[in-house]
Formats: C-alpha cells, sequence, structure tokens
C-alpha cells in the first residue's frame, strides 16, 4: 500500500509540473503572438478577425516549437525576447528624426 501511495504522489507531482510548463509556454506563445498581432495591425490596419488568427496561428506555432523544452528552455527564450524588445526600444529612442 505504501509503494502505491508513492506511485499516485509521483505521478501526481509530474502531471502538476508538465501542467504548469504548459500554462507557462501557453501565456509565452500569447504574449509573442499579441506581439506580433499588434505589429501587423499597426503596421497593415486588418481588422479584428485577421488580428485574432495572427494570435492564435503565433501562439500554436509556438506551442508546437516549443513542445520538448523544459521550464529553462522557456525561460531563456523570455529573456531572450524581453531582451530584444529592450534593444529596439532604445533603437526607437535613439533613432533620429519623426
Amino acid at each position: 500500500m505504501g509503494q502505491l501511495m508513492d506511485i499516485v504522489q509521483a505521478k501526481c507531482r509530474s502531471s502538476s509540473k508538465s501542467f504548469a510548463l504548459g500554462i507557462f509556454r501557453l501565456l509565452s506563445g500569447m504574449v509573442l503572438g499579441l506581439t506580433f498581432a499588434l505589429i501587423g495591425d499597426e503596421t497593415i490596419g486588418y481588422g479584428n478577425l485577421v488580428f485574432l488568427f495572427v494570435l492564435v496561428s503565433i501562439t500554436v506555432a509556438f506551442m508546437k516549437f516549443s513542445r520538448h523544452w523544459h521550464i529553462v528552455g522557456v525561460l531563456v527564450f523570455n529573456l531572450i525576447c524581453i531582451l530584444v524588445g529592450m534593444i529596439l526600444h532604445l533603437y526607437i529612442l535613439i533613432a533620429p528624426g519623426n
């Protein structure tokens, strides 16, 4: 009986870790999709349906792309995205003209 409880506890711990990783990957993909959808909306000016399509398609693509990543891989990817965003922000601030 003790071994059964240990197995159930290990499976529960593994399931909760993979669920948390899936939620984290989903949130990262949605932020990435929202970024690309907003960029496309500002440059092209498409409607709500295309905006939603870009958001969902980028999110699904990121979920498929990061399928075999662990939490560290997702964190490193998010860190790289934040650093690229900061570099682009600095470029916009320093760029000459309007």
